[in-house]
């Protein structure tokens, strides 16, 4: 078994037992979110040994140069001395500026933050509740467009985070946050590319952010939207993409029910859809946002449908309460 030092304690670590585990079992509270390797919240420093490789694997090389690792992945097979990072995404202080209802769920939170953040519409960010205790959310704004950072938060059953956010914030608090991070976002290299996104839930809103920052940065290329729910209940800025479906002729927008059967709107689940609708995405660009198991095996059907698996971007939504 492993020995993992930190700070003056030492301790093996059991059978499948991750880093953030065992120093979770020992006491120490580490700052983590989706604990799936996702969020990069939980990132350390190997200070002495080597992280395996998965623990590593999208991290930058700068990163990895460093000894960064994310703990919630990390299963040692040797002993390590590990730390906090220090170089590792700051903290940076934002203002609540709006608290919004977009659905039932779904509230939009609108943030301004105190020193220059540097993002791209589609990427994520930590949202912090406490020192320890952070959850990750997609920036649906677009820097060029929009004021302030826009986030979509669904509210999840028993969801630490998501209650906060729906029953206690407030415009004017004082918030942490740290990012961006993720590279689920828009590039201008071919503006001629098609562009596939499809979403479930509150995965519209990366694909939100994104759809908009093409159109702004003048993409000729088509760009068809399949957002998806069960009901119409969980669909949600309806009349937005409906406009810029008026606005932008090489847009199209297809809110999509599983479990219900409206006028205007496709019958049958988003990427079923999509992917019936685009069965060959050879030199397609595809973006993948929501469930995870939407995600997955969208990802794997839009590869064997031709796309190139650089051209494939997912954001799976992992749950964590």
């Amino acid at each position: 078994m492993a020995t993992i030092r930190y700070g003056d304690d030492a301790f093996e670590l059991t059978q499948d037992e991750s880093v953030l585990d065992g120093l979770t079992r020992r006491g120490i509270s580490i700052p983590s979110g989706c604990r799936s390797g996702i969020c990069q919240t939980c990132m350390m420093r190997a200070l002495h040994g080597i992280p395996p490789a998965a623990a590593q694997q999208d991290l930058t090389g700068h990163q990895r140069q460093q000894g960064c690792f994310l703990s919630c992945i990390c299963y040692p097979q040797h002993s390590m001395l590990v730390a906090l990072p220090d170089d590792a995404h700051a903290r940076l202080s934002a203002t609540v500026a709006r608290v919004e209802r977009l659905n039932a769920d779904i509230m939009q939170v609108t943030l301004h933050c105190q020193a220059d953040l540097r993002y791209r519409p589609g990427q994520f960010i930590n949202l912090h509740r406490n020192e320890t205790l952070s959850r990750s959310y997609s920036l649906a704004s677009v820097p060029e467009l929009d004021d302030g950072l826009h986030l979509h938060v669904k509210r999840i059953a028993h969801g630490k985070v998501s209650a906060w956010v729906h029953e206690e914030l407030e415009p004017g608090q004082q918030i942490e946050i740290q990012g961006a991070m993720g590279d689920c976002y828009y590039t201008p290299d071919d503006k001629h590319q098609a562009l596939l996104l499809v979403g479930t839930g509150s995965g519209l809103a990366p694909l939100y952010g994104i759809v908009r920052d093409a159109l702004h940065q003048g993409h000729r290329g088509e760009i068809r939207l399949y957002h998806g729910s069960r009901g119409i209940g969980g669909l949600y800025l309806l009349d937005e993409l409906r406009a810029l479906q008026e606005q932008y002729a090489n847009f199209s927008y297809f809110p999509c029910l599983s479990q219900q059967t409206l006028s205007g709107f496709r019958s049958g689940r988003a990427h079923d859809l999509a992917l019936a609708d685009q069965p060959d995405l050879k030199s397609w660009k595809v973006f993948l946002c929501g469930h995870p198991d939407m995600v997955n095996s969208a990802r794997k059907k839009s590869f064997l449908a031709g796309a190139a698996f650089q051209d494939i971007h997912a954001d799976a939504f992992v749950v964590a309460q």
